[in-house]
């Protein structure tokens, strides 16, 4: 059985797949060239001073205590946060090289204060 030599070769599907994949790109760099899906978000009646502050609480890596951007100590962390409202969210930053019973310190200290709304900071792996 003598076997014959193809002499062409269909381009038409690999021409079709082509004609995809560009669609994709395209369709997908609109989005990527405004930075986001165009939304109209609702409006809310609350006024723009009414937003609920934050404070923040922030440990460096060698231990170091700051209330909002001011310097303080484990010791003197309740008469940083003590005339802020119970229900204002308290955010914890801490650096990743702290060790880590500083960082219960301030937890410990801050829930013994009666602060319901407690979070902690972190970022997302890559």
């Amino acid at each position: 059985m003598d076997e014959k030599e193809v002499g062409v070769i269909n381009i038409i599907p690999f021409v079709d797949i082509m004609l995809v994949l560009l669609t994709i790109v395209l369709t997908t760099s609109t989005f990527i060239a405004r930075g986001a899906i165009p939304l109209e978000l609702p409006r809310a009646s609350r006024q723009a001073g009414e937003a609920l502050k934050t404070s923040t609480i922030e440990i460096d890596n060698r231990g170091l205590i700051f209330v909002d951007g001011a310097g303080t100590t484990v010791e003197g962390l309740p008469q940083r946060i003590g005339q802020v409202s119970r229900d204002t969210p308290v955010l914890i930053r801490a650096d990743r090289g702290v060790a880590l019973q500083a960082f219960v310190n301030v937890m410990d200290t801050v829930k013994n204060m009666g602060f319901r709304r407690v979070s902690l900071q972190t970022e997302t792996r890559n």
